[in-house]
Protein backbone atom coordinates (compact mmCIF):
# COMPACT_ATOMS: atom_id res chain seq x y z
CA UNK A 1 0.00 0.00 0.00
CA UNK A 2 0.99 3.65 -0.40
CA UNK A 3 3.42 4.47 2.43
CA UNK A 4 2.74 8.22 2.22
CA UNK A 5 -0.43 8.10 4.33
CA UNK A 6 -0.17 9.85 7.73
CA UNK A 7 -0.05 6.58 9.72
CA UNK A 8 2.82 4.89 7.91
CA UNK A 9 5.04 4.57 11.00
CA UNK A 10 2.16 3.42 13.18
CA UNK A 11 1.16 0.78 10.64
CA UNK A 12 4.70 -0.58 10.27
CA UNK A 13 5.19 -0.90 14.04
CA UNK A 14 1.72 -2.41 14.48
CA UNK A 15 2.20 -5.02 11.76
CA UNK A 16 5.65 -5.98 13.04
CA UNK A 17 4.58 -6.29 16.66
CA UNK A 18 1.52 -8.38 15.76
CA UNK A 19 3.78 -10.64 13.72
CA UNK A 20 6.23 -10.98 16.64
CA UNK A 21 3.38 -11.78 19.03
CA UNK A 22 2.22 -14.41 16.54
CA UNK A 23 5.60 -16.15 16.80
CA UNK A 24 5.22 -16.18 20.57
CA UNK A 25 1.76 -17.76 20.48
CA UNK A 26 2.99 -20.41 18.06
CA UNK A 27 5.79 -21.28 20.52
CA UNK A 28 3.18 -21.85 23.22
CA UNK A 29 1.17 -24.14 20.96
CA UNK A 30 4.32 -26.09 20.10
CA UNK A 31 5.02 -26.54 23.82
CA UNK A 32 1.51 -27.91 24.30
CA UNK A 33 1.89 -30.28 21.34
CA UNK A 34 5.14 -31.60 22.78
CA UNK A 35 3.67 -32.01 26.24
CA UNK A 36 5.88 -29.35 27.79
CA UNK A 37 2.78 -27.46 28.90
CA UNK A 38 -0.33 -29.21 30.20
CA UNK A 39 -3.34 -28.65 27.95
CA UNK A 40 -5.74 -29.68 30.73
CA UNK A 41 -5.27 -26.46 32.73
CA UNK A 42 -5.38 -22.82 31.70
CA UNK A 43 -1.66 -22.05 31.96
CA UNK A 44 -0.83 -22.17 28.22
CA UNK A 45 -3.55 -19.63 27.49
CA UNK A 46 -2.49 -17.53 30.46
CA UNK A 47 1.18 -17.31 29.51
CA UNK A 48 0.32 -16.62 25.87
CA UNK A 49 -2.05 -13.79 26.83
CA UNK A 50 0.36 -12.17 29.27
CA UNK A 51 3.51 -12.62 27.19
CA UNK A 52 1.94 -11.38 23.95
CA UNK A 53 0.45 -8.36 25.75
CA UNK A 54 3.84 -7.50 27.23
CA UNK A 55 5.60 -7.67 23.86
CA UNK A 56 2.92 -5.67 22.04
CA UNK A 57 2.75 -2.95 24.69
CA UNK A 58 6.55 -2.83 24.94
CA UNK A 59 6.86 -2.04 21.24
CA UNK A 60 3.97 0.43 21.13
CA UNK A 61 4.92 2.27 24.30
CA UNK A 62 8.53 2.72 23.19
CA UNK A 63 7.52 4.00 19.74
CA UNK A 64 4.61 6.18 20.90
CA UNK A 65 5.19 6.97 24.59
CA UNK A 66 2.44 9.61 24.81
CA UNK A 67 -0.30 7.26 23.61
CA UNK A 68 -2.77 5.46 25.88
CA UNK A 69 -2.94 1.67 25.69
CA UNK A 70 -6.02 -0.49 26.32
CA UNK A 71 -5.32 -4.18 26.95
CA UNK A 72 -7.37 -7.01 28.36
CA UNK A 73 -4.93 -8.33 30.99
CA UNK A 74 -3.32 -7.11 34.22
CA UNK A 75 -0.37 -8.60 36.09
CA UNK A 76 -2.08 -9.76 39.30
CA UNK A 77 -2.06 -13.45 38.42
CA UNK A 78 1.61 -13.36 37.44
CA UNK A 79 2.63 -11.55 40.62
CA UNK A 80 0.85 -14.23 42.65
CA UNK A 81 2.23 -17.26 40.78
CA UNK A 82 5.99 -17.64 40.41
CA UNK A 83 5.70 -20.54 37.97
CA UNK A 84 3.48 -18.59 35.58
CA UNK A 85 5.75 -15.58 35.95
CA UNK A 86 8.83 -17.59 34.98
CA UNK A 87 7.08 -19.18 31.98
CA UNK A 88 5.86 -15.81 30.79
CA UNK A 89 9.26 -14.16 31.20
CA UNK A 90 10.97 -16.99 29.30
CA UNK A 91 8.64 -16.45 26.36
CA UNK A 92 8.97 -12.68 26.39
CA UNK A 93 12.75 -12.70 26.67
CA UNK A 94 13.27 -15.35 23.97
CA UNK A 95 10.87 -14.21 21.22
CA UNK A 96 12.35 -12.01 18.50
CA UNK A 97 11.98 -11.38 14.80
CA UNK A 98 14.88 -13.00 12.95
CA UNK A 99 16.10 -9.96 10.99
CA UNK A 100 16.85 -6.27 11.45
CA UNK A 101 13.13 -5.50 11.84
CA UNK A 102 13.50 -6.50 15.49
CA UNK A 103 15.46 -3.28 16.04
CA UNK A 104 12.28 -1.30 15.32
CA UNK A 105 10.54 -2.94 18.27
CA UNK A 106 11.25 -3.13 22.00
CA UNK A 107 11.19 -5.88 24.62
CA UNK A 108 11.17 -5.49 28.40
CA UNK A 109 14.57 -5.95 30.02
CA UNK A 110 13.43 -7.26 33.41
CA UNK A 111 10.49 -9.19 34.87
CA UNK A 112 9.33 -6.11 36.75
CA UNK A 113 9.34 -4.03 33.57
CA UNK A 114 7.35 -6.78 31.86
CA UNK A 115 4.73 -6.65 34.64
CA UNK A 116 4.55 -2.87 34.48
CA UNK A 117 4.01 -2.96 30.72
CA UNK A 118 1.17 -5.45 31.10
CA UNK A 119 -0.46 -3.15 33.64
CA UNK A 120 -0.27 -0.18 31.25
CA UNK A 121 -2.91 -1.99 29.22
CA UNK A 122 -5.09 -2.70 32.23
CA UNK A 123 -5.31 1.00 33.09
CA UNK A 124 -5.96 2.35 29.60
CA UNK A 125 -9.24 3.71 28.30
CA UNK A 126 -10.60 5.26 25.10
CA UNK A 127 -12.14 8.74 25.13
CA UNK A 128 -12.64 11.76 22.90
CA UNK A 129 -9.42 13.41 24.05
CA UNK A 130 -6.72 10.77 23.66
CA UNK A 131 -5.02 8.51 21.16
CA UNK A 132 -5.36 4.90 22.28
CA UNK A 133 -3.96 1.59 21.12
CA UNK A 134 -6.41 -1.25 21.75
CA UNK A 135 -5.16 -4.83 21.84
CA UNK A 136 -6.30 -8.37 22.44
CA UNK A 137 -3.21 -10.58 22.69
CA UNK A 138 -5.19 -13.79 22.09
CA UNK A 139 -8.77 -13.42 20.89
CA UNK A 140 -10.27 -16.88 21.04
CA UNK A 141 -8.64 -18.41 24.10
CA UNK A 142 -10.99 -21.40 24.08
CA UNK A 143 -10.04 -22.33 20.52
CA UNK A 144 -6.38 -21.31 20.86
CA UNK A 145 -5.58 -24.12 23.28
CA UNK A 146 -7.18 -26.64 20.90
CA UNK A 147 -4.96 -25.53 18.04
CA UNK A 148 -7.94 -24.00 16.22
CA UNK A 149 -8.42 -20.42 15.03
CA UNK A 150 -7.53 -17.39 17.13
CA UNK A 151 -6.38 -13.82 16.50
CA UNK A 152 -3.75 -11.36 17.72
CA UNK A 153 -5.38 -7.94 17.52
CA UNK A 154 -4.15 -4.34 17.59
CA UNK A 155 -5.96 -1.13 16.67
CA UNK A 156 -5.34 2.60 16.91
CA UNK A 157 -8.28 4.74 18.03
CA UNK A 158 -7.85 8.51 17.91
CA UNK A 159 -10.41 10.65 19.74
CA UNK A 160 -12.91 7.82 19.43
CA UNK A 161 -12.28 7.19 15.71
CA UNK A 162 -10.58 4.03 14.45
CA UNK A 163 -7.50 4.93 12.42
CA UNK A 164 -5.85 1.57 11.80
CA UNK A 165 -6.40 -2.07 12.64
CA UNK A 166 -4.16 -5.13 12.35
CA UNK A 167 -5.54 -8.63 12.90
CA UNK A 168 -3.12 -11.56 12.86
CA UNK A 169 -4.59 -15.01 12.28
CA UNK A 170 -1.66 -17.36 13.06
CA UNK A 171 -3.62 -20.48 12.07
CA UNK A 172 -5.51 -19.03 9.09
CA UNK A 173 -5.69 -21.39 6.13
CA UNK A 174 -7.45 -19.84 3.14
CA UNK A 175 -7.03 -22.71 0.67
CA UNK A 176 -10.75 -23.58 0.81
CA UNK A 177 -11.85 -19.95 0.46
CA UNK A 178 -13.59 -20.09 3.84
CA UNK A 179 -12.40 -19.93 7.42
CA UNK A 180 -12.92 -23.05 9.51
CA UNK A 181 -11.97 -23.67 13.12
CA UNK A 182 -10.31 -26.98 12.31
CA UNK A 183 -8.68 -26.22 8.94
CA UNK A 184 -5.46 -24.58 10.09
CA UNK A 185 -2.08 -23.54 8.72
CA UNK A 186 0.15 -26.37 9.94
CA UNK A 187 3.36 -25.23 8.28
CA UNK A 188 3.41 -21.44 8.28
CA UNK A 189 2.34 -18.47 10.40
CA UNK A 190 -1.03 -17.61 8.89
CA UNK A 191 -2.04 -14.18 7.61
CA UNK A 192 -2.40 -10.57 8.63
CA UNK A 193 -5.43 -8.54 7.59
CA UNK A 194 -5.09 -4.80 8.14
CA UNK A 195 -6.56 -1.43 7.23
CA UNK A 196 -5.89 2.29 7.52
CA UNK A 197 -8.91 4.60 7.57
CA UNK A 198 -9.59 5.93 4.10
CA UNK A 199 -6.95 3.75 2.43
CA UNK A 200 -8.60 0.35 2.06
CA UNK A 201 -7.90 -3.07 3.54
CA UNK A 202 -4.98 -5.38 2.79
CA UNK A 203 -3.61 -8.79 3.67
CA UNK A 204 -0.26 -10.56 3.74
CA UNK A 205 1.22 -13.84 4.81
CA UNK A 206 3.12 -13.67 8.08
CA UNK A 207 6.67 -14.88 8.55
CA UNK A 208 9.48 -14.71 11.07
CA UNK A 209 11.28 -11.52 10.05
CA UNK A 210 10.59 -8.65 7.69
CA UNK A 211 7.03 -7.96 6.64
CA UNK A 212 6.08 -9.84 3.48
CA UNK A 213 4.40 -8.05 0.55
CA UNK A 214 0.74 -7.18 1.01
CA UNK A 215 -2.09 -6.97 -1.50
CA UNK A 216 -5.32 -5.01 -1.45
CA UNK A 217 -8.54 -6.86 -0.61
CA UNK A 218 -11.40 -6.27 -3.01
CA UNK A 219 -14.44 -4.44 -1.65
CA UNK A 220 -17.47 -6.54 -0.82
CA UNK A 221 -20.13 -6.85 -3.57
CA UNK A 222 -23.06 -4.57 -2.78
CA UNK A 223 -25.87 -7.10 -2.55
CA UNK A 224 -29.54 -6.08 -2.49
CA UNK A 225 -31.34 -9.41 -2.05
CA UNK A 226 -31.55 -11.31 1.28
CA UNK A 227 -30.83 -14.56 -0.58
CA UNK A 228 -27.29 -13.27 -1.12
CA UNK A 229 -26.60 -12.73 2.58
CA UNK A 230 -23.82 -15.00 3.85
CA UNK A 231 -23.70 -15.00 7.66
CA UNK A 232 -20.73 -15.68 9.90
CA UNK A 233 -21.78 -16.57 13.46
CA UNK A 234 -20.98 -18.77 16.46
CA UNK A 235 -23.39 -21.38 17.80
CA UNK A 236 -21.39 -21.75 21.02
CA UNK A 237 -21.26 -18.04 21.89
CA UNK A 238 -22.80 -17.54 25.32
CA UNK A 239 -23.50 -13.83 24.86
CA UNK A 240 -25.41 -14.10 21.55
CA UNK A 241 -28.99 -15.21 20.98
CA UNK A 242 -28.51 -17.67 18.14
CA UNK A 243 -32.25 -18.46 18.12
CA UNK A 244 -32.99 -14.79 17.41
CA UNK A 245 -30.36 -14.82 14.66
CA UNK A 246 -32.15 -17.74 13.01
CA UNK A 247 -35.48 -15.96 13.39
CA UNK A 248 -34.01 -12.88 11.71
CA UNK A 249 -32.71 -14.92 8.78
CA UNK A 250 -36.11 -16.59 8.36
CA UNK A 251 -37.91 -13.25 8.50
CA UNK A 252 -35.66 -11.86 5.77
CA UNK A 253 -35.66 -14.99 3.65
CA UNK A 254 -31.89 -15.22 4.02
CA UNK A 255 -29.96 -18.53 3.96
CA UNK A 256 -29.65 -20.35 7.28
CA UNK A 257 -27.82 -21.98 8.99
CA UNK A 258 -24.81 -19.71 8.67
CA UNK A 259 -21.97 -20.93 6.46
CA UNK A 260 -19.05 -20.11 8.78
CA UNK A 261 -18.86 -20.65 12.55
CA UNK A 262 -16.02 -18.97 14.47
CA UNK A 263 -15.55 -18.49 18.21
CA UNK A 264 -13.24 -15.43 18.12
CA UNK A 265 -15.22 -12.23 17.46
CA UNK A 266 -12.39 -10.55 15.54
CA UNK A 267 -12.10 -13.52 13.19
CA UNK A 268 -15.67 -12.92 12.08
CA UNK A 269 -14.44 -9.63 10.59
CA UNK A 270 -11.64 -11.57 8.90
CA UNK A 271 -14.25 -13.98 7.52
CA UNK A 272 -16.08 -11.02 6.00
CA UNK A 273 -12.83 -9.65 4.57
CA UNK A 274 -11.32 -12.80 3.07
CA UNK A 275 -13.47 -15.80 4.01
CA UNK A 276 -16.45 -15.55 1.69
CA UNK A 277 -18.95 -14.15 4.22
CA UNK A 278 -20.56 -10.71 4.08
CA UNK A 279 -22.72 -10.29 7.20
CA UNK A 280 -22.28 -10.53 10.96
CA UNK A 281 -25.06 -9.90 13.46
CA UNK A 282 -25.09 -10.01 17.25
CA UNK A 283 -28.36 -9.95 19.17
CA UNK A 284 -27.36 -10.27 22.83
CA UNK A 285 -29.10 -12.68 25.18
CA UNK A 286 -28.91 -10.13 27.98
CA UNK A 287 -30.16 -6.56 27.55
CA UNK A 288 -27.29 -5.24 29.69
CA UNK A 289 -24.55 -6.90 27.63
CA UNK A 290 -21.95 -4.62 26.04
CA UNK A 291 -18.98 -5.80 23.99
CA UNK A 292 -15.39 -5.18 25.04
CA UNK A 293 -13.49 -2.65 22.95
CA UNK A 294 -10.69 -5.12 22.10
CA UNK A 295 -13.15 -7.64 20.61
CA UNK A 296 -14.11 -5.25 17.80
CA UNK A 297 -11.69 -2.33 17.38
CA UNK A 298 -9.73 -2.71 14.16
CA UNK A 299 -11.98 -5.45 12.84
CA UNK A 300 -14.80 -2.95 12.47
CA UNK A 301 -12.50 -0.64 10.51
CA UNK A 302 -11.48 -3.44 8.15
CA UNK A 303 -15.13 -4.19 7.40
CA UNK A 304 -15.89 -0.51 6.83
CA UNK A 305 -12.95 -0.12 4.45
CA UNK A 306 -14.43 -2.95 2.40
CA UNK A 307 -17.82 -1.27 1.97
CA UNK A 308 -19.69 -2.58 5.01
CA UNK A 309 -21.64 -0.52 7.52
CA UNK A 310 -21.07 -1.29 11.20
CA UNK A 311 -23.81 -0.25 13.63
CA UNK A 312 -25.72 -1.23 16.73
CA UNK A 313 -29.04 -3.05 16.30
CA UNK A 314 -30.89 0.26 15.87
CA UNK A 315 -28.59 1.33 13.04
CA UNK A 316 -26.59 3.86 15.06
CA UNK A 317 -22.83 4.21 14.44
CA UNK A 318 -20.54 2.56 16.98
CA UNK A 319 -18.91 5.04 19.38
CA UNK A 320 -15.34 4.06 20.33
CA UNK A 321 -14.82 6.91 22.81
CA UNK A 322 -16.68 5.58 25.85
CA UNK A 323 -14.02 3.66 27.75
CA UNK A 324 -13.07 0.00 27.66
CA UNK A 325 -16.43 -1.21 26.33
CA UNK A 326 -18.71 -0.20 23.48
CA UNK A 327 -20.96 1.27 26.17
CA UNK A 328 -23.64 2.75 23.89
CA UNK A 329 -23.70 -0.16 21.46
CA UNK A 330 -26.46 -2.71 22.09
CA UNK A 331 -25.82 -5.58 19.71
CA UNK A 332 -24.25 -5.22 16.30
CA UNK A 333 -25.00 -5.37 12.59
CA UNK A 334 -22.14 -5.60 10.07
CA UNK A 335 -23.23 -5.86 6.44
CA UNK A 336 -22.68 -4.37 2.98
CA UNK A 337 -24.04 -0.83 2.85
CA UNK A 338 -26.56 -1.82 0.17
CA UNK A 339 -28.46 -4.20 2.47
CA UNK A 340 -27.58 -2.94 5.95
CA UNK A 341 -30.81 -0.94 6.24
CA UNK A 342 -32.90 -4.05 5.48
CA UNK A 343 -31.23 -5.83 8.39
CA UNK A 344 -31.87 -2.93 10.76
CA UNK A 345 -35.57 -2.89 9.84
CA UNK A 346 -35.81 -6.67 10.17
CA UNK A 347 -34.30 -6.57 13.67
CA UNK A 348 -36.89 -3.96 14.72
CA UNK A 349 -39.68 -6.16 13.43
CA UNK A 350 -38.61 -9.42 15.07
CA UNK A 351 -37.77 -7.77 18.40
Amino acid sequence: MDSTHPYAKELEIACLTVQRATLLTKKVLEAVDKGTLDKSDSSPVTVADFAAQALIIGAIHRAFPEDDIVGEEDSKALRANETLLERTWELVSSTHLDNESEALLYSPKTKEEMLELIDLGAHGTCNRENRSWVLDPVDGTATFINGQQYAVCLALVEKGIQKLGVLGGPNLNLETGRLHEDIVDQEGYGYQVFAVAGHGAFMRKMGTGALLPAHRIDSKPQITEPKDIDFVDCVAATSSNIVAHERLASHLGAPWPHTTDLWAAQLRYVAIAVGGCNTFIKIPRNASYRSKMWDHAGGMLIAQELGCVVSDLAGNPVDCSLGRTLADCYGMIVAPASIHGRLVEAVKQIM
